[in-house]
């Protein structure tokens, strides 16, 4: 497809906003060595030089083969991912340090583990964007991406709860040392399989059947495609013991039929579906249990985080997010330094509670910069959706963006105590090669649609660049009466 000659496409800024990234991830290695070992190594600046050579390989690709990509999203993405190794990283010092051990190298650990997963990533993320040069060609294959999608997201179910059940949630397949979490791979093939859809039901989708408190409502016979996925979702909440999978999956689909349709109808129909369902599943957990009980137990935690009982209980306890919130409160407004604090006091720290600790330790300023990326990376993928010229690449974006911040909500509502906690993990910061990997390649559908919705089209849209062309003089014009 020609290009328009001389137009910017953003990659040198984009390097620009790189380099800078990786400077604060430097100054944070520095500082939390600083803090723990009382000194700086040599080597402090190992990890960042390491990355910076990862990045620059991405960016030489999405120069190449999707030039007009937005070029806020690597940047952003990367700061995150770095901050997630340092702190990982720190975790591995502070542990070596408590076992009068020598402090781990470069590639041992937690941040040595989840280098290697971030090299296998930004492969991954650069195979697809070599591969995929249109994003329209996923639709073709939008119903097989759908089938993949149910099975990732059910085969932990049907698995003995001895490979798959880990914190009382079955989402992963465990192999020897190896884990896999399959649902974190569903959400592009899902929302995918969604866009294709309703793409292709929008107007029937669209109609309404009567108008109440000047919402238009859908006609009944429209309700079977939310209220089959709505099922699914349930089914998730019961089998899979994980509310997060469950809102994520179903409040995709929502959202995205809401924006194919513009009816915020929708978004009524599908909140009272969910929490009526939720409130359905503790009901029952409360009266006979069985499946019901876990959800019926993290509910519990929930509502009542600083009784006795769920404190000291083994299973379900409290001990987590009561620990997560003192560990918030310490931090205060300004955190008492990377390296100062005591994340460790979090169980599971590195995963679910990582936002928890980096809290205690960057405070509540730095938590609300760490959001600013996350939203920055929301707010460039519904604008690359905005401007892309179909509807399937607009509903793809637009469910992508809401995805990662769905995601991001859901996490952090659970180790605030706004929500009960599930099992998500917070994109590009846990430790984890799964949902690595899987944000990864969302981040570079977006890079793939934002390139065709930035890219100056020659012979395209009258608003995008190129010569103008003079006005049509109507007075010179041929004319004909026509007699009826």
């Amino acid at each position: 497809m020609p290009r328009v000659s001389g137009t910017k496409t953003g990659r040198n800024a984009e390097l620009g906003l790189l380099a800078l990234a990786m400077i604060i991830v430097a100054i944070y290695a520095a500082i939390v060595e600083s803090n723990q070992l009382d000194k700086v190594t040599s080597t402090f600046w190992v990890p960042a030089a390491l990355l910076s050579a990862l990045f620059l390989g991405l960016h030489t690709v999405v120069r190449f083969v999707a030039p007009y990509a937005d070029p806020v999203l690597i940047p952003a993405v990367a700061l995150l991912n770095g901050l997630g190794i340092g702190f990982l990283r720190r975790l591995d010092i502070g542990d070596a340090l408590g076992k009068k051990l020598d402090p781990p190298g470069i590639f041992g650990g937690l941040g040595g583990r989840q280098l290697a997963w971030t090299l296998i990533s930004l492969i991954l993320a650069s195979v697809l964007l070599v591969i995929i040069r249109d994003h329209k060609v996923v639709s073709r294959y939008a119903y097989t991406l759908g089938l993949a999608g149910i099975v990732l997201v059910m085969i932990p179910a049907i698995l003995p709860a001895s490979i798959s059940e880990i914190n009382g949630a079955r989402l992963w397949i465990r192999v020897g040392p190896l884990s896999l979490q399959p649902g974190e791979f569903a959400k592009i093939a899902l929302v995918s399989f969604f866009a294709y859809y309703l793409v292709r039901k929008r107007e029937v989708l669209s109609l309404a059947s009567r108008r109440f408190l000047g919402l238009d409502f859908p006609r009944g016979r429209d309700l079977g495609p939310v209220v089959t996925v709505w099922l699914l979702s349930l089914l998730v909440l019961v089998f899979e013991k994980d509310l997060g999978t469950a809102l994520l999956y179903f409040g995709l689909f929502v959202v995205t039929l809401y924006v194919a349709t513009e009816r915020a109808s929708w978004l009524i129909i599908g909140l009272l579906l969910f929490f009526g369902g939720v409130y359905v599943a503790y009901l029952l957990g409360a009266a006979i249990g069985g499946p019901f009980a876990n959800f019926y137990d993290r509910a519990s935690v929930w509502l009542h985080p600083f009784d006795q009982e769920n404190y000291f209980r083994e299973f379900g306890s409290s001990y987590q997010l009561v620990q997560s919130l003192l560990g918030l409160g310490t931090g205060g407004l300004f955190g008492s330094g990377p390296g100062n604090g005591s994340p460790r006091f979090v169980p599971e720290v590195q995963t679910d509670f990582i936002f928890a600790g980096m809290g205690e330790e960057i405070g509540l300023f730095g938590l609300s910069a760490l959001l600013v990326c996350y939203l920055l990376i929301v707010e460039r993928g519904l604008r690359a959706a905005l401007g892309v010229r179909d509807s399937f690449g607009k509903l793809v974006a637009g469910g992508l963006a809401f995805t990662l911040g769905l995601q991001v909500f859901v996490i952090l509502g659970g180790i605030t105590g706004l929500i009960p906690l599930t099992g998500q993990t917070t994109p590009f910061l846990s430790a984890g090669g799964s949902s690595l990997m899987a944000n990864w390649l969302l981040i570079a559908m977006l890079l793939r649609i934002s390139d065709a919705s930035r890219s100056p089209v020659t012979g395209g849209p009258a608003n995008q660049p190129g010569p103008k062309q003079p006005p049509v003089q109507l007075h010179g014009a041929m004319t004909e009466v026509i007699k009826p």
